[in-house]
């Protein structure tokens, strides 16, 4: 199970904000009833971190595929179960919640835990890595073991699909200028 720097990264925040959810609700309960709301984190962190995990599997699938729409629909059936993975969960949770007295599993330690995955992507976005962490040859853009970076390439799409919505903004702005200078209309 070989998994990218930064989803190690992801799952590891994903696991200290869980457990700093359980250790806020133990100071909030200060009793037995603090293991209810440390099961309901634990259990949606966990799912958090398989969905993490899944996510790396897929990136590192498509990057390898040669075929962009096959690439795409997979993105997309894979997006799909991660969420209906997320919904069975915490449907699964809710029954057992209201299934139960008292209750065995919170509700408010669900919510807490599904927040987890939030967090870490929040932590994880606003650190700055080393550079000496990731050594990339600029000509190739591999890694040292041959490996494409993903981030580098995510980035790269990223960069692109802003460049074409400026492209298009500046392109709307320049018609309606030249409609406007035609009607005879200045709109200050």
């Amino acid at each position: 199970m070989k998994i990218s720097k930064m989803s190690g990264k992801m799952i590891q925040m994903v696991g200290i904000s869980a457990l700093v959810f359980m250790l806020g609700g133990a100071v909030f309960y200060r009793s037995l009833a603090a293991f209810p709301f440390a099961l309901g984190v634990l259990i949606p962190a966990a799912l958090n971190m398989l969905k993490i995990y899944m996510l790396d599997r897929t990136v590192n699938k498509v990057v390898d595929m040669d075929d962009p729409n096959t690439g795409k629909n997979y993105v997309r059936m894979q997006y799909l179960f991660r969420y209906l993975l997320t919904g069975l969960v915490l449907l699964a949770i809710g029954l057992i919640h209201t299934n139960t007295d008292p209750p065995l599993i919170s509700i408010w330690g669900a919510v807490a835990g599904v927040f987890t995955m939030q967090i870490s992507v929040i932590i994880c976005r606003s650190k700055k890595y080393d550079e000496e962490d990731v050594s990339i040859d600029s000509k190739s853009g591999e890694d040292k073991t041959g490996e494409k970076d993903k981030s580098e390439i995510a980035d790269i799409i990223e960069i692109n699909s802003s460049e074409t919505a400026d492209d298009n903004e500046n392109i709307e702005s320049e018609n309606n200028s030249g409609e406007n200078n035609e009607n005879g209309k200045n709109n200050y």
